[in-house]
């Protein structure tokens, strides 16, 4: 009994300096990535805010400023843009960590069902994140200049100057909210796999999810219709996709099965 004890004493303390071996080794990337990124901020930011830059369009460029009002509000701002980038890219390390601390300890027909949801996760953040820069916001941020006017419309002009750090704020925010919404597939199916739901159910619930969806679509994004709707219909579609998935699995483990 006390070898046993001493064994699996020995196995824990194994596992628990491996694990914080990977937690240090991803803290490291992380730092690395957060020093890089600081040291290319300037560029990060040109990049950020192209949307911007894309719906203003050429006549409108020369026209626009972004503006910042306290003095170390660039800096805390390019502090921001520094950590939401090492962030970014340290996603696929930590996940990679992960994988790797847990692997040694499956089978290999459980290392199977779990390394497509290893490979997706990053995929479907940066298709959401890629989704919000390229299409959505240039369109919210079009919306929201139409209410702009000249002074021959009201007694004075309303004109938008638009605070850096707000502006990036949102598009990150837009960025993050996208990526991680996009990750509902790798909910379902996990859900599914551990035989939380099926396809049945999911097909039975599609008109409450659908609310649902429209519901959460208004909580993270800005109040207009176009960045709710450009959340929301990408969100049905995965969700529908995901319905096929599971249903594609329970007919392959059933044929398994039999």
């Amino acid at each position: 009994m006390n070898i046993n004890n001493e064994q699996n004493q020995s196995t824990i303390s194994e596992h628990l300096l491996e694990l914080r071996s990977r937690i240090i080794k991803s803290l490291i990337f992380f730092a690395l990535a957060f020093i890089i990124s600081y040291i290319n901020a300037d560029k990060i930011y040109d990049f950020l805010l192209q949307p911007y830059v894309k719906a203003l369009g050429n006549d409108g460029v020369g026209n626009k400023r972004l503006i910042f009002t306290a003095l170390q509000e660039t800096f805390v701002t390019y502090l921001k843009l520094s950590f939401f980038s090492a962030l970014f890219f340290s996603f696929p390390v930590f996940l990679i960590q992960i994988w790797k601390f847990i692997a040694p300890g499956l089978y290999s027909n459980e290392k199977k069902a779990i390394l497509p949801f290893m490979i997706a996760t990053p995929v479907l953040f940066l298709l959401g994140a890629f989704l919000a820069y390229q299409f959505i916001m240039p369109l919210a941020i079009k919306f929201f200049l139409s209410f702009e006017s000249l002074t021959s419309q009201t007694s004075m002009p309303i004109q938008l100057e638009a605070k850096v750090s707000e502006y990036l704020s949102l598009i990150m925010i837009f960025m993050i909210a996208f990526g991680l919404s996009f990750e509902l597939p790798v909910l379902l199916i996990l859900l599914a796999t551990v035989g939380f739901v099926d396809s049945k159910y999911l097909s039975e619930r599609r008109r409450y999810i659908i609310v649902i969806i429209f519901i959460v679509a208004a909580i993270i994004t800005p109040p207009d219709p176009i960045s709710q709707i450009g959340l929301a219909i990408p969100l049905m579609l995965l969700y529908e996709i995901s319905i096929l998935i599971i249903k594609y699995l329970e007919k392959k483990n059933k044929n398994d099965n039999t």
